[in-house]
């Protein structure tokens, strides 16, 4: 208890500190100034006291880390970091820094994109339900269509949620061949229309987006309070998602409700992004099919998105322009985490690229390797995990299909895939499903 109190008051001491120095630089900046230009000054002294301000920022985040440090080394309940996959703690790398949430980090609003399902209320009370905090994750539902039903159920919840309305509902012009996708048109519009209202008229620096035909995990809001920091260390990865493809029951590690993975897929499905990236993509933004349009290479530029073994968010929403493509045969087979995971209290600093990378590709090329025919009929002896070799788009899509994960590909990149490794669990073991070990990259042709 007494370093506690050393720590802290060691740190209100030099915070007082720093702003004394702050104060007094300021005003030794203001003596003599010239009156005429004194906008010009004004500006200057902003401009000074903005930088002095990020300087008190970090010097926060810093006494903050290491009280955390001395905290954990105290408590006997502090929580281990996650593998990335089910392996020997001894396998993780001794080099990685430790990423913490952080109290000072930004409110994350959490963007609902609705249309016409009253269903939506399924959706808002699941993010009410779980939501720890209305300051912290304001609820903000953005509607198009002008559907009147679900516009009131909308408003049913008064000030629990911020209700805005697309105010452009007119038809969009298309190419003829094009016709029937008006609704992919609309989407489009939508989202470039609610983005622009989160980031530049609302000032966010963060959101999370959700569908209105999704519901949430109990920790759907600290998966993504923890692994904000990571976005915005590591300018490798540019979303984290929260959803996983192949989140079928027979294809995760059931106990496996706190492992993450770097993907190269981007999954949609509830994700985080910061506004930074919104600033790249806005300027253009296709008319439609934008989630296929930022998973293309020009617009990915390699990076990566977080995603979780067991998903944090869960579609119920059969109906929509898709015509329920993939629901009844996969979407409402996927697992929703039900176990929360404490992420906050956990080190992910082996998802950041450079801890990453020589990790995951050690444990997939280090992985004995056998033929699709073989795991299939439990012909492999012994070990937890196995390696599946593919060379062509049809050898790929032939064994994602027995195995059951999803064989389709955007831009060459497979559902989940990393460095063009799909990994998944089948009966009990660990697949890689993976390209040779001289793989040089996606193929857009395979598609």
């Amino acid at each position: 208890m007494p370093r506690k109190v050393s720590v802290a008051a060691w740190g209100a001491a030099l915070f007082i500190s720093w702003n004394a120095i702050l104060l007094l630089y300021l005003m030794s900046r203001s003596r003599g100034t010239d009156h005429s230009d004194l906008t010009a000054h004004v500006i200057q002294l902003a401009e000074a006291a903005e930088a002095e301000l990020e300087k008190q920022k970090g010097l926060l985040q810093q006494i903050h880390y290491y009280s955390g440090l001395l905290n954990n080394q105290q408590s006997p309940s502090h929580v281990r970091p996650a593998p990335v996959i089910p392996i020997k703690k001894s396998n993780m790398s001794s080099t990685s820094s430790p990423v913490r949430s952080d109290p000072l980090s930004l409110v994350i609003p959490i963007l609902v994109v609705a249309c016409d399902r009253p269903s939506v209320r399924r959706c808002l009370d699941s993010l009410l339900k779980y939501r720890p905090s209305a300051e912290k994750f304001p609820i903000i539902v953005s509607q198009d269509c002008g559907h009147e039903e679900t516009g009131k159920v909308i408003d049913s919840y008064g000030d629990a949620v911020t209700h805005i309305k697309q105010p452009d509902l007119s038809e969009v012009a298309v190419p003829p061949e094009h016709r029937k996708f008006q609704g992919y048109y609309k989407i489009s519009r939508h989202y470039r229309w609610a983005l622009n209202q989160i980031f530049k008229t609302m000032g966010y620096k963060a959101a999370i987006v959700v569908e209105d035909d999704l519901e949430v995990a109990p920790d759907f809001y600290e998966y993504f309070q923890a692994t904000l920091t990571l976005l915005q260390k590591d300018h490798m990865l540019w979303c984290v998602s929260a959803w996983n493809d192949n989140g079928k029951e027979a294809l995760i590690d059931p106990g496996g409700n706190s492992l993450l993975y770097r993907s190269d897929f981007f999954p949609g499905l509830g994700w985080l992004l910061l506004r930074e990236l919104w600033e790249e993509l806005e300027p253009k933004w296709p008319s439609a099919f934008w989630d296929d349009w930022v998973r293309r290479p020009e617009q990915r530029l390699e990076r990566a998105c977080v995603r979780p073994e067991l998903s944090r968010t869960r579609t119920f929403g059969r109906k929509g322009v898709s015509q329920g493509q993939f629901f009844d045969q996969h979407l409402r087979f996927i697992k929703l985490n039900q176990d929360p995971v404490a992420f906050s209290k956990m080190d992910l600093s082996y998802l950041l690229k450079d801890n990453y990378d020589p990790m995951f590709l050690e444990q997939v090329y280090g992985a004995p390797k056998a033929r699709a025919e073989e795991v299939l009929h439990g012909q492999v002896p012994g070990g937890r995990t196995v390696r599946v070799e593919y060379t062509t788009k049809d050898t790929f899509k032939a064994m994602a299909r027995a195995f059951g994960v999803m064989e389709d590909l955007k831009s060459g990149v497979a559902r989940a895939a990393y460095k063009g490794v799909v990994s998944f669990t089948h009966r009990g073991r660990r697949v890689f499903l993976a390209p040779p070990k001289d793989w040089t990259g996606y193929d857009p042709s395979w598609s």
